[in-house]
């Protein structure tokens, strides 16, 4: 797999459901041994096991849309431990499981995979034009 934005996350931005700046949006560190990721598909942040969610982040801060670009403040996912994992998922968190959709799966990034080792596990968003992606 290569880094893409999920079917339904492209549906939510186009459709004004999902909005960067305002929503809560989270990053999950997967195991993708555990979660066949499917772009067409996956809708949910239910349609990821629950096995396969490695760390989750607290809600992204200093989030910016310039040039359709995507981008946040770094993150730092603390005390990790879990299975070896090789993609990041984004997410609009709504509180449910059921309804909060999924927006983007990058598996092609400095430090992936990653074994946790109980230690934090810092995400450094690329400095490039596409930031952590671009629409």
């Amino acid at each position: 797999m290569a880094n893409a934005l999920y079917d339904y996350g492209r549906e939510g931005f186009l459709a004004g459901d999902i909005d960067w700046d305002l929503d809560n949006i989270k990053v999950m560190l997967v195991d993708a041994a555990d979660y066949v990721v499917n772009l067409a598909t996956n809708q949910f942040l239910s349609d990821v096991p629950a096995l396969a969610r490695t760390a989750i982040s607290a809600n992204l801060t200093a989030k910016t849309t310039a040039g359709g670009v995507a981008d946040a403040a770094d993150v730092t996912l603390t005390s990790v431990t879990g299975d070896p994992s090789e993609a990041l998922v984004f997410y609009q968190d709504t509180g449910v499981e059921t309804t909060s959709r999924l927006i983007a799966y990058i598996d092609t990034a400095t430090g992936l995979p990653v074994t946790p080792n109980g230690g934090n596990i810092d995400l450094v968003w690329d400095n490039g034009a596409n930031k952590i992606f671009k629409l």
